[in-house]
């Protein structure tokens, strides 16, 4: 009998991508920077988890210590993890000696390396390293290797036979943990899908969203055995979904998705920053925006910066079947952990991949995405990283992710060549992670405690957040949701609270904005939806002196910003 009914993706239905059975991320595709997380981080986890698996448990879920190198598995399943740990050290042994060859080999060039020449360190170099480096000096005679990246890919220390897919129905958006710690170790309510993340079939699983089919068709796409089926329909739905038709109206219409991610649609184009969508749990949750609310063609994809809640592989992968275009910042690749993510889009299967430089842009219809420098974020680590600007008509809007404004000249000069930019969608993550906590498994030397502390990977403030606004003659400024959305608590583990300070400077810098008369002020949270006019006009810009004197006009949007309404209500949340 011929099958009739056909199946979507469920909307609870979360698809993760693996490698070697933990959380993919940048970091362990990238083969420099992987080998060195694997040895320095993966395998210092599973060992420390092994010697008192109970510690382990007991600190993952201690709120004080969200984030941490603590593993969130059940003592019960400890034989796992040492088989995890075994199979591991039998499987990537080759990259256990790469990172473990970077790791001397720099102990030699710093020690021994003065400002000589280093024609002589090539004859002294381990094997694993020849042919994938340069030795380099700065201009202070500080030696470094820069990486080929593009050969690292073609060797023995990447292999994608390495990845999977896993698909599962979380209860609840806090039912993962935290991603970086702790391996996804099989379970009987998941489907496990071995395939390379560059496979064609998994656009087919992911046109899913979009376009249903039978269940025979879903079952050989994935090579699932017949006895499967009644897992993979826990999976799937036979009811209807309608993609949202393209947006072609004259005005600019924004839809927020969460944290840093918004979609830009203006006159048929679409534009995704950072994309990071969430499905719904099976036991709900905050209301969202989810690959269901995308159109069937994303135009663009911005993506700013190398951090796993910007450059997220889970949204990447879900919707490169839909993507015509990703835009990444150019990669200097003069240190290990700044790997290209040209590169590394390629590698994941994403055919027109476009790196842009600060001012190098692409020309719309009646407008541009023009990149611009980014400061700050980075633990004071030279990598790639851009903010942009897109200009719809007259419209101007900057998409700054966490810059921190480090030296408002910049923007001063970015304003003097681009003219006024009257949006700015901008976070207030101030306080940062230490350097350690995400590059510390690529450094040498573990650095001390206080240059741990003080070199954070942090945004603006709401001061800084303020000099940006100025600087560029924003009239409009959207702070986005820092991490606050329940969804992104497994990435960063921040458990914000509206005590916290991240938060405190949100308000500061939405309260100042309104006062000052802006024509919209909102942190962004979950969901929302509105519209951007099509204006040139200046922002009227006074001094301090002046505003203190009440000199300022009266706004009537500002005004009724002040009014005690909540924020959400301003827009359709």
């Amino acid at each position: 009998m011929r099958e009739t009914t056909k199946y979507h993706l469920a909307g609870s239905t979360t698809v993760e991508p693996l490698v070697n059975y933990w959380p993919a991320w940048s970091y362990l595709i990238s083969p420099a920077a992987a080998s060195l997380q694997l040895l320095n981080y993966q395998v210092r986890t599973m060992e420390s988890y092994l010697l008192d698996p109970e510690s382990h448990v007991k600190a993952s879920r201690d709120p004080e210590l969200l984030g941490g190198p603590f593993m969130d598995i059940p003592i019960e399943r400890s034989d796992d993890v040492a088989a995890l740990l075994a199979s591991t050290e039998k499987k990537q042994k080759h990259n256990l000696h790469f990172a473990k060859a970077i790791t001397d080999f720099y102990d030699v060039l710093i020690n021994e390396a003065r400002g000589q020449e280093l024609d002589s360190f090539y004859r002294r170099m381990p094997y694993a390293l020849r042919g994938f480096v340069e030795l380099v000096y700065d201009y202070n005679n500080n030696p470094s290797m820069r990486f080929f990246e593009g050969l690292l890919y073609q060797s023995e220390y990447y292999d994608a036979g390495l990845q999977s897919l896993r698909l599962s129905q979380p209860e609840t958006d806090s039912s993962r943990p935290f991603f970086m710690s702790t391996p996804c170790l099989p379970a009987e309510d998941q489907l496990d899908w071995a395939v390379s993340f560059d496979d064609p079939r998994v656009d087919e699983l992911f046109k899913l969203d979009s376009e249903a089919q039978p269940l025979g068709y879903i079952r050989e796409v994935l090579g699932l055995r017949e006895k499967e089926e009644t897992l993979l329909r826990r999976m799937l739905s036979d009811e209807p979904i309608t993609l949202p038709e393209a947006w072609k109206g004259d005005e600019v219409r924004i839809r927020y998705f969460g944290h840093a991610c918004v979609l830009v649609e203006w006159r048929g184009i679409a534009i995704l920053t950072d994309p990071f969508i969430a499905a719904v749990p099976t036991r709900g949750g905050i209301d969202r925006l989810t690959y269901r609310d995308l159109p069937a063609k994303i135009d663009y994809a911005l993506v700013t910066h190398n951090h796993c809640d910007h450059f997220v592989l889970e949204t990447l992968l879900r919707l490169r079947n839909r993507i015509e275009c990703v835009i990444v910042p150019r990669a200097a690749g003069l240190a290990h952990g700044d790997v290209s993510l040209k590169l590394m889009a390629r590698k994941l299967g994403f055919k027109n991949v476009v790196e842009l430089d600060a001012l190098e842009g692409i020309p719309l219809l009646d407008g541009e995405i023009t990149a611009i420098p980014f400061l700050g974020e980075h633990g004071d680590l030279p990598h790639g990283k851009a903010g942009y600007v897109v200009r719809a008509g007259k419209q101007k809007m900057l998409f700054a992710a966490d810059s921190n404004c480090l030296d408002g000249l910049m923007y001063e000069r970015v304003q003097g060549v681009m003219g006024a930019i009257q949006s700015v969608f901008i976070g207030t993550e101030s306080v940062g992670a230490p350097l350690s906590w995400s590059y510390g498994p690529l450094l040498p030397k573990k650095p001390s405690h206080a240059v741990d502390r003080s070199r954070r990977q942090r945004g603006c403030d709401a001061e800084r957040a303020w000099k940006i606004l100025e600087a560029v003659g924003a009239r409009r400024v959207y702070n986005y949701g820092m991490g606050q959305e329940p969804w992104l608590e497994h990435i960063l583990a921040l458990g914000l609270s509206e005590d916290s300070p991240q938060v405190r400077e949100s308000d500061k810098l939405l309260a100042r904005a309104r006062e000052r008369g802006f024509l919209a002020a909102e942190r962004l949270f979950g969901r929302g939806e509105f519209f951007v006019e099509d204006s040139s006009e200046p922002m009227e810009w006074l001094s301090p002196a002046e505003f203190d004197s009440g000199k300022q006009n009266f706004n009537p949007a500002a005004a009724a910003m002040n009014d005690t309404t909540d924020a959400e209500d301003q827009f359709a949340f």
